[in-house]
C-alpha cells in the first residue's frame, strides 16, 4: 500500500462539479492499493501517517503530526501511485489491486483513520475527481507499507 502526502494549508475534492470533501490545514494522502495488500497494510500505513511528526512546533521545527498540530486528513483513492513507467511510454497498472480489493482496504484504511479520532474527509472511490489544494511548505512524503515479498536483509557476515 503506498500513499503519497501533501501537507495542505486547505484541500477539496470535487466530482462533478460539487464538493465532497474538503479540509483545512492538514494532510491530503493519495492512496494507491496493490495486489497482495492485506488489512495488516492498511493499519500499519494509517498509524504510520498519523504519527509522522511534519507539522511545525513553535519554533519552526517538524515536530508535530497531524493530531497534534489540529490538522484533518483528505483521503483519495489514487490507484496511479502504481503505475510502472519502466517499459514503454504507456503506464502498466499491473500492481494495482483488483477495484473491489482496493475499494475494501480504501475504506478500511479510512475507518482506520476515524477510529482514533482523526478528522476524516474523502473523495469518492472510482469518480472521476477533482482535487484542488494548496500545499504548505511545499512538503510532500511517499509512505509504503512494508514490502512482504522482500526477504530480509541479511547482515554481511552471513
Amino acid at each position: 500500500m503506498r500513499a503519497l502526502l501533501q501537507r495542505v494549508k486547505e484541500a477539496r475534492v470535487e466530482v462533478e462539479g460539487r464538493t465532497v470533501g474538503a479540509i483545512g490545514r492538514g494532510l491530503l494522502v493519495l492512496l494507491g492499493v496493490a495486489r497482495g495488500d492485506t488489512p495488516a497494510d492498511a493499519d500499519y500505513l494509517a498509524e504510520k501517517i498519523l504519527g509522522l511528526r511534519i507539522f511545525p512546533d513553535a519554533e519552526g521545527k517538524m515536530n508535530l503530526s497531524v493530531m497534534e498540530a489540529g490538522g484533518g486528513l483528505l483521503v483519495v483513492s489514487q490507484f496511479t501511485l502504481y503505475g510502472d513507467t519502466r517499459k514503454g511510454r504507456r503506464p502498466s497498472f499491473d500492481q494495482a489491486a483488483p477495484q473491489e480489493q482496493a475499494r475494501a482496504l480504501y475504506e478500511h484504511f479510512v475507518q482506520r483513520l476515524r477510529s482514533r479520532q482523526a478528522p476524516v474527509q474523502t473523495g469518492v472511490f472510482q469518480a472521476m475527481m477533482q482535487v484542488h489544494l494548496i500545499n504548505e511548505g511545499p512538503v510532500t512524503i511517499l509512505c509504503e507499507s512494508p514490502a512482504r515479498s522482500t526477504p530480509a536483509a541479511k547482515s554481511p557476515e552471513g
